[in-house]
């Protein structure tokens, strides 16, 4: 909404600025800036240029550095040879000329030289010059040339100056067809007499062709020089320079000669020419290496480039010309075009818009706030005061309350930002904006926000109430007890029931999840039915509701209430066509009895309705101080759990597996106990169902499978073991990998190992758990369905699965030689196993008749404390004994 005001204004303005700018500030800015773009193209080449010669300067100064480090190491390794043959002159000890000459033009010496010299072959050999200028010997050819050099100038230099040591020329060749570079150095007698000379010669060819591999490109030009002036080798080449001083002219054509590097700008004494200079000098030697650019060249891409930007910078201007033209002639028709578009926005903007200036009066009113309230253009209009427009509301039935007291306020407020939501009389949501404006007044919208509001008030909704049931959640829930428990201190009592849906799981997982949603809907209806208007039913989540009863601590109502929670819970339910009987356990937590803090409260309903499920299901529990101390107890269990598989605690005893016709031990059944160093020994059926919830019951499972296959492999052959599989267990997928380790850990064979587990396995899913038993029946171990007839649906899986055995529950033999008695029930499932070639085993066998009445019934095997309860390993192994000597 502030975007629109701010566009609305900047719009109005500009088109004051079009009406009442003046056309000659048009064709001023016009040629100012046709000025600005020649002055800013004649710097912009002007810049261009001095950037290609500072370019062009270093390209060139990284050339002659290049070449100058190149032949100070050359030159440097060139003089190794003669200094080290002048060493070795000298050491001679030779006391004048003629010694001089006389050893130096033996064969011996030129084998010396030609050995020195073979590292050096890319130039002229080494050769021995006596006092007259005589060639005596030389490192290339034996016996030597009839050559002198006596009059050469560097010779005469070296002769006539006992300061000089070595000198650079370049003179006609006599050892080829053209010029070359002679390098020679003086040999001093013992009193620095001169005695002779030793010089190594370079072709200018030889450097021109390294200079060559620089490519500086056209216009360029890369020379050495004495430092006297004479030009020693260039490209590009001209025999006739070569040899030639240049060390004329100017004094900074001088210092080109003088100095250690110069970068400059001169005229070439060689063309005439204007060029870039760069030149080093060498560190060793009295060579400059000089490298120049013509200007011409220098600059060829600076003279495209400014042909460029001149014919830029000349379009451009005829651009700017053309457009001032246009300009002039589209401005009337821009202006109506922008008053169009202005009018379009505004009237096709979802809120209404109204901008009144200083003196209440209305200056813009756009079509949306006109539609929004059903008012008439003749009397909202640009003009209209305030008051004027609130009135028309009013009398047309759109505005309900006082116009001067409406006013009032709206004009209190003038030059702040304000806010409002208004209900109309035809039940529209109105949200109205009135911010101040720049110049005094202010900007209203009005924006219909009533499916907005209506969409958060559903949002709102969908948050405190559970999807399924339409029941406050436990979020609401929450909120409702702080405030119940904020007014214990007025002396209103409530009280928290707890209600969970006995069996549902097996409801859902066997009906599937539309019956269970559906029974969920019904038992909400139902406990809605229980309350009054004061109390509250809440869905916690799951199976899991609440009720909070409020007013009321006494034990007598609360009871008569789970009562009659669980009559109605119980009667039949119709879900999707299938009639179900349900039931539920309820924990009931009174404040300010039970405590007078709503954790503590939550928390002690919780453990009465946990108190109800494990003391029979179907009821209601009030909480009692027990519970805490029970919840306690259970807690230090869970702790004390964690720690027993690493402290050793636990122990596997074995159950024998009697054969009722040969009335022999046949297998095993291997039991857990657990030795805790205070409590003793601990119940399975105390610590089993913690294991099993705190899912420590896999990692027991597989320790007992282990341990129970490792003492099976040293029992008699014929021996099985029975391990139990817990559902958790199951649910890893990972239990046929984990037996075949155990079985290869061991050496026991497949076939002794018995797997017992139970329907709750099958139940959840028994495509993935009847997937996992072939896994296990192509291992070899046998399969045996244990507490049959426990469950819901064994007949099914006995025909979906072929198990090996079945375990008959210990709740179907304790009557057994009673009257009226489980027999008929024994003997069907033993003919329904014989049937399908399956072996019967019956638990808790206690008493002889027990045993007798199995024994004619058909059944395979017992096991009780008729024969013997679990005992350790070591008894077992005792009485194993005893068994295999009686026979």
């Amino acid at each position: 909404m502030g975007a629109s005001i701010r566009w609305t204004a900047r719009m109005r303005a500009l088109l004051r600025r079009w009406r009442g700018a003046p056309l000659t500030w048009l064709i001023v800015g016009g040629f100012v800036l046709m000025a600005a773009t020649a002055i800013g193209t004649a710097l912009t080449v002007d810049r261009f240029r001095q950037n290609a010669i500072e370019s062009g300067r270093d390209s060139l100064d990284s050339a002659v550095r290049l070449l100058a480090r190149h032949f100070d190491r050359e030159f440097a390794d060139f003089a190794v040879l003669q200094k080290s043959v002048i060493a070795e002159l000298e050491s001679r000890g030779i006391e004048s000329a003629e010694i001089f000459r006389q050893e130096m033009s033996t064969l011996a010496t030129h084998q010396v030289l030609r050995a020195k010299a073979s590292a050096w072959s890319d130039v002229a050999g080494a050769n021995v010059f006596d006092s007259e200028g005589v060639l005596i010997n030389s490192s290339r050819r034996w016996p030597v040339a009839d050559i002198s050099v006596a009059d050469r100038g560097y010779f005469n230099r070296l002769k006539n100056d006992p300061i000089a040591q070595e000198e650079v020329e370049v003179v006609p060749g006599r050892f080829g067809n053209g010029p070359a570079i002679v390098f020679a150095r003086r040999v001093s007698g013992p009193h620095g007499e001169f005695i002779g000379m030793v010089s190594r010669a370079i072709a200018p060819e030889q450097l021109e062709s390294f200079f060559a591999s620089t490519g500086l490109g056209e216009g360029s030009s890369i020379a050495m020089y004495h430092q006297n002036g004479q030009l020693l080798a260039r490209i590009p080449h001209v025999e006739a320079m070569i040899g030639q001083n240049y060390r004329i002219g100017s004094a900074e054509q001088k210092a080109v000669f003088e100095r250690t590097f110069v970068t400059t700008k001169l005229t070439s004494p060689i063309d005439g020419t204007e060029r870039i200079v760069a030149s080093r000098l060498l560190s060793g030697e009295p060579l400059v290496i000089i490298a120049t650019r013509s200007l011409d060249a220098t600059l060829a891409t600076w003279r495209t480039q400014t042909k460029f930007f001149v014919t830029v910078a000349v379009v451009s201007i005829a651009l700017l010309v053309l457009t001032l033209t246009l300009t002039f002639r589209q401005m009337t028709r821009r202006i109506s075009l922008e008053k169009q578009r202005l009018d379009t926005a505004l009237n096709t903007m979802t809120q209404g818009l109204l901008m009144f200036d200083q003196d209440e009066r209305l200056i813009v009113c756009n079509r949306r706030y006109i539609d929004m309230y059903g008012l008439s253009t003749d009397v909202v209009k640009p003009g209209a005061y305030f008051r004027d427009v609130i009135q028309h509301r009013a009398d047309t039935g759109s505005f309900d309350g006082d116009v001067d007291s409406y006013c009032d306020g709206i004009l209190g407020s003038v030059g702040q930002t304000h806010s409002a939501v208004v209900e109309t009389a035809d039940g529209r949501l109105i949200e109205i904006k009135n911010q101040p404006g720049t110049a005094g007044g202010w900007l209203a919208t009005h924006d219909d926000v009533t499916e907005r509001i209506r969409a958060d008030e559903r949002i709102a909704h969908m948050a405190h109430y559970d999807a399924l049931t339409d029941l406050p959640n436990r979020v609401l829930m929450r909120g409702h007890l702080e405030r119940r428990v904020a007014e214990l201190a007025q002396g209103k009592p409530f009280a928290i029931l707890y209600i969970d849906v006995d069996e549902f799981k097996g409801v859902n997982d066997s009906l599937g999840h539309e019956v269970g949603d559906e029974l969920l809907r019904q038992v909400a209806n139902r406990l809605r039915a229980c309350v009054s208007g004061n109390d509250l039913v809440a869905r916690l989540g799951g199976d899991e509701f609440a009720i909070v009863k409020s007013g009321t601590c006494d034990q007598a109502e609360l009871s008569a209430l789970a009562e009659q929670i669980l009559k109605l819970l119980r009667m039949p339910v119709d879900c999707k066509g299938q009639e179900i009987a349900t039931d539920a356990s309820i924990g009931i937590a009174m404040a300010p009895d039970h405590g007078d803090n709503l954790d503590d409260l939550l928390k002690r309903a919780d453990l009465a309705m946990y108190a109800s499920k494990t003391e029979g299901r179907g009821t209601f529990r009030i909480f009692v101080p027990e519970y805490d101390a029970k919840a306690r107890l259970r807690r230090q269990l869970e702790l004390d759990l964690r720690q027993a598989l690493v402290r050793g605690e636990f122990e596997v005893h074995y159950q024998p597996l009697v054969d009722l016709s040969a009335n022999v031990v046949t297998g095993c059944e291997a039991l857990l106990r657990w030795r805790h160093p205070e409590r003793g020994m601990v119940s399975p059926a105390d610590f089993i169902p913690v294991a099993e919830d705190t899912g420590q019951i896999g990692e027991i499972g597989e320790w007992v499978l282990k341990q129970a296959c490792n003492e099976a492999a040293s029992w008699p052959g014929d021996i099985h073991i029975a391990v139990n599989v817990s559902p958790v267990q199951f649910r890893s997928k990972t239990l046929a990998l984990k037996v075949a380790t155990a079985l290869a850990e061991s050496g026991l064979a497949p076939g002794r190992l018995e797997l017992e587990i139970t329907e709750t396995v099958l139940i959840r899913d028994d495509e993935e758990a009847l997937t996992i038993l072939q896994q296990l029946r192509e291992l070899g171990v046998r399969i045996a369905l244990d507490d049959f007839g426990t469950g819901y649906s064994s007949l099914s899986y006995l025909h979906r699965f072929p198990f090996d055995k079945i375990k008959i529950d210990r709740s179907f033999i304790s009557d057994i030689g009673e009257p009226e008695d489980s027999s008929p029930i024994v003997q069907a499932v033993v003919h329904m196993a014989a049937a399908r070639h399956m072996a019967t085993t019956a638990e808790g066998v206690e008493t002889e008749a027990q045993r007798e009445v199995l024994r004619q019934l058909g059944c395979s095997q017992m096991q009780g404390w008729l024969f013997s309860p679990a005992v350790p390993a070591a008894k077992l192994k005792q009485l194993l004994s005893k068994q295999a000597a009686a026979a």
